[in-house]
């Protein structure tokens, strides 16, 4: 199985996939310098190219070729079909009226994110988890549960026919085994299933601005990995949502946006429509007082709009 997470430190992303390159696309320079389609290509000026890595960033430790769009096409990308085209939210473990919130909004955004239906389903004890597939962290002596056993064993079994993703949500704190301190999210890029955890995003209860950040790096976290399970590896060309990241600071300094590149990849794997989607995710945004997300989703949406 292949895996790809949100660690920190973290793994490398891997892909795999099937699909054929689209008709009339002839792939261009795949440094990322090759036009894109017009719809996309008009947005490039709202995006900020990546700059150098900060001490301690992905990047600065990380060695990774970047994938723009045309090597994605070529790369024969996971893609929804007839059969496989719902998303489904496996709760794992006990979830209080807060904690529900947060799961249910992030719902409801990956299927705006992704343009496809969300199905969220009965939750699973955390019983499930034997033993020796737990531990007390041996340093901060915090409780946690292995994300490849949740993967393998938890989702996998219970995977439905109908899933292009099959994520579970928990509140308890991840590890993905020996030698890792803890993960905020782990996917399989080949088996449809991940597993990303809120204990590490803040305590969504009290104020107004704690259940906001909680809510934004839930968000982040699901709609990263859910990106990796559609083969779109880590960008390294613009500021973007699927950015690695290898620490808290720089994960909270990522955008809940994808650049042009990678919002391309997304339409080619899911049939979104763009127009469509950057209406839904303002409303959304201005509903959740996102506002940064809601000011950029709505210029991305007034240039597009513009160019018709």
């Amino acid at each position: 199985m292949i895996y790809s997470a949100i660690f920190f430190p973290a793994l490398a992303v891997a892909i795999s996939g099937g699909a054929d390159e689209p008709t009339g696309h002839k792939s261009s320079r795949s440094d990322g310098s090759g036009r894109l389609p017009a719809v996309f290509e008009k947005l490039l000026p709202l995006h900020t190219k990546l700059g150098p890595p900060q001490p301690g960033d992905w990047l600065a430790e990380h060695e990774e070729p970047g994938q723009s769009y045309w090597q994605y096409l070529r790369g024969q990308p996971v893609r929804v079909n007839r059969d496989r085209r719902v998303i489904y939210v496996q709760p794992l473990g006990e979830f209080d009226s807060v904690q529900q919130k947060v799961l249910e909004r992030t719902a409801e955004f990956l299927r705006i994110y992704f343009q496809l239906p969300v199905k969220i389903r009965e939750s699973v004890s955390l019983d499930v988890i034997p033993a020796t597939a737990r531990r007390e962290h041996p340093t901060w002596h915090v409780p946690q549960i292995l994300s490849t056993y949740v993967l393998d064993e938890v989702l996998r079994p219970r995977l439905p026919a109908d899933a292009c993703v099959y994520l579970a949500l928990t509140t308890s704190d991840l590890w993905p085994g020996r030698g890792w301190n803890f993960v905020f999210g782990q996917a399989s890029l080949n088996e449809r299933v991940g597993v990303w955890s809120i204990a590490r995003n803040g305590d969504p209860h009290g104020t107004e601005t704690a259940y906001r950040q909680c809510l934004l790096r839930t968000i982040k976290t699901a709609s990263h990995e859910t990106g990796h399970m559609f083969s779109m590896q880590h960008c390294t060309l613009y500021e973007c949502a699927m950015c690695g990241s290898n620490h808290r600071e720089e994960a909270d300094r990522r955008p809940l946006w994808l650049c042009p590149h990678c919002l391309a990849k997304l339409c080619y794997a899911t049939g979104a429509d763009p127009l469509k989607r950057f209406k839904e995710l303002a409303a959304f945004s201005k509903r959740e007082g996102l506002k940064s997300a809601q000011e950029f989703y709505e210029k991305s949406l007034a240039v597009i709009e513009g160019s018709k």
